[in-house]
């Protein structure tokens, strides 16, 4: 089983803390009314921290694709491999949904602009009378003061939703670091192995080359020849012994 060390899970854990955060900022856009300045603003901070995040995501994919060319090198099995191709498309799609759920809601508003406004126009041709009575007042500084209260209410959360953003922002930046790390950290230990590779052939090759060679002694000396050459060797181990464990 992998290590829960492993920079895999590191950056899995970076991405779905980003994708909470994505989803949280998500509910909130949702509770904003519908064509509001303040719904245009955190949509296009929405998408793209989308786009960031599904750029993180194919980053992953790449990496997860190179350890699948040996995953014996990298001490996991197959069952390991598919389990986070998984866990890449599930995040992916959630991604995804946010996107196509923030689109539907432009197309909507734009439907429910022509509305909006002429709303607005009917509220133009009223009559405007100049009386000033109490009532009239009291009704113009209530509703001053609830303009003022939702105005100051809208611009907390927007500096809530900014603070949020930033923070996903900034996550987002360990994350795509964290990448570019594994991928050429992968990318080194790839030509490590390449390199062990031909060395190894290498090797093979002097070692064949050594083994004809002294078959085709042996063959040039006969069975005499042989016995010579074996008590020749048995006798220098003897002194190369006495020399090296006797003085």
């Amino acid at each position: 089983m992998p290590s829960a060390q492993d920079p895999f899970y590191v950056v899995k854990e970076e991405i779905q803390d980003s994708i909470d955060k994505l989803q949280s900022s998500f509910h909130q856009w949702e509770r904003i009314p519908s064509n509001s300045g303040e719904q245009v603003h955190l949509s296009k901070d929405l998408i793209t921290t989308c786009d960031s995040i599904e750029w993180q995501v194919d980053e992953l994919d790449k990496a997860i694709a190179v350890a699948a060319r040996d995953p014996s090198w990298y001490g996991i099995d197959e069952a390991e491999l598919e389990k986070r191709r998984r866990w890449t498309s599930n995040a992916r799609t959630q991604v995804s949904n946010v996107k196509k759920a923030i689109g539907k809601g432009k197309e909507s508003n734009g439907t429910g602009a022509t509305t909006a406004n002429g709303m607005r126009r009917e509220l133009m041709r009223m009559p405007n009378h100049h009386e000033t009575d109490r009532s009239n007042q009291y009704g113009a500084h209530e509703s001053d003061d609830f303009i003022s209260s939702e105005s100051d209410r809208q611009m907390l959360l927007i500096k809530q939703q900014d603070e949020e953003l930033d923070e996903l922002s900034a996550s987002v930046q360990r994350i795509g670091g964290v990448s570019l790390t594994i991928h050429d950290e992968l990318l080194a230990q790839e030509k490590i192995v390449d390199e062990l590779g031909m060395e190894m052939d290498s090797t093979s090759n002097r070692l064949d080359f050594v083994q004809k060679k002294v078959a085709l002694v042996m063959k040039k000396a006969g069975a005499k020849g042989q016995i010579m050459m074996i008590l020749f060797l048995l006798l220098l181990f003897i002194i190369l012994f006495v020399l090296v464990f006797l003085t």
